[in-house]
């Protein structure tokens, strides 16, 4: 297969992290005969000091015209200690987003049993744990209106959504629900809000296409508890975008480290894959920064695109991994490895998994995740 993917490796460690899925996608490439092609784009941070805008119409055209896209981190202090700014690093990947229409966000979250000493939460709470979390992404209060008055002092966000952009959404969450434990959570704040109200409505109605799969609504205060009390209980959790935002960042305290979890960004033309982790501006060049993240990313591009034993392959590597400890300081505080040699290890071994590590169950848990 051939596949033209961008690179927009972005600000902090995203080009270091962006750098390991690279070497793993080349070592794929080698082993099952796939041509992957790759280009480099500006976005973030760099490209407003190179171009004055965080997304430059060259970027957004290359990926346009690619198949898959690669995205590293975006953000820096600069701009994060400045409320003021009115041009900013996160409008870049806001606006990819919308232009090319990447409605659909896929956090898995899973605990590898290699780590699960690594959960801040007790073993029991955590064993078993593995959910995905379809987060609409292109609509919602990061895309509504924004005021701010005159003198600074009053500002407002509108969060709006439409029937269709919960509808299509919800769609992919049901037909994932039905390949996996047939369970789907709808997290809303239908008390409060009249958006919530309307996601239930939609969803509730769509769920007499799928009488196999079982729905719940759980208010989003509700289910963040739950989450913490009871992880392994969720199967299929499907919220809008803000919420969504919020539970992958409380997913990544289950299994101990946000350097862990993968998302996957799904229109129905385009497709970008990304760790959930932000920027690390403070170990960028530091070669500490947790690769795994990006390369499960890049693992979900080959399951997005078929490619069931590269993808396999990819994921057992990455176990293969963390079962020697073969893993950066926020896995394993005295870990001595650097993100390189990680990487390396990873990239290394895709082809020369043990035939005894038996992980072809587990790898399932990952990848049935990405089903569209």
């Amino acid at each position: 297969m051939h596949l033209k993917i961008a690179l927009l490796a972005g600000d902090g460690i995203g080009p270091e992290v962006l750098a390991q899925s690279v070497k793993c996608l080349e070592a794929i490439g080698e082993t099952f005969n796939h041509d992957f092609t790759f280009s480099k784009a500006l976005v973030g941070a760099g490209a407003i000091e190179k171009s004055g805008t965080p997304l430059p119409e060259k970027t957004l055209e290359r990926c346009a015209d690619s198949d898959a896209i690669l995205f590293g981190t975006i953000g820096t202090p600069r701009y994060d200690n400045d409320p003021s700014a009115r041009i900013r690093p996160e409008q870049g990947l806001l606006q990819l987003r919308k232009e090319l229409g990447l409605f659909a966000n896929i956090r898995p979250v899973k605990m590898f049993p290699e780590i699960i000493s690594n959960s801040p939460l007790r073993k029991d709470l955590v064993k078993g744990t593995d959910f995905v979390i379809y987060r609409e992404l292109t609509g919602g209060i990061y895309f509504g209106e924004k005021k701010l008055s005159e003198d600074g002092s009053v500002a407002s966000d509108l969060c709006e959504y439409t029937e269709k952009e919960i509808s299509r959404i919800a769609h992919l969450a049901f037909k994932a629900a039905k390949k996996r434990r047939k369970k789907l959570t709808l997290v809303d704040k239908a008390n409060v809000l009249e958006t919530s109200r309307l996601w239930r409505k939609v969803v509730t109605q769509i769920a007499d296409s799928y009488p196999e799969v079982t729905m719940e609504c759980l208010y989003i205060d509700n289910a963040a508890v739950q989450l913490l009390l009871n992880p392994s209980s969720f199967d299929v959790i499907l919220t809008d975008n803000m919420f969504g935002d919020m539970l992958s960042d409380q997913g990544s305290v289950i299994i101990g480290s946000q350097g862990l979890l993968p998302s996957a960004s799904i229109g129905e033309h385009h497709c970008m894959f990304e760790p959930v982790h932000g920027s690390y501006p403070q170990a960028k060049g530091e070669n500490k920064a947790n690769p795994v993240a990006s390369i499960l990313s890049t693992a979900l591009l080959l399951d997005h695109f078929g490619l069931r034993e590269e993808y396999n392959a990819v994921v057992a590597s990455v176990r293969k991994s963390l079962q020697k400890k073969i893993v950066t300081p926020d896995i394993l505080g005295s870990s001595k490895y650097g993100t390189d040699y990680v990487g390396d290890f990873i990239a290394d071994h895709i082809t020369d998994i043990d035939d005894d590590m038996n992980m072809n169950d587990e790898n399932i848990g990952l990848g049935k995740s990405t089903i569209i």
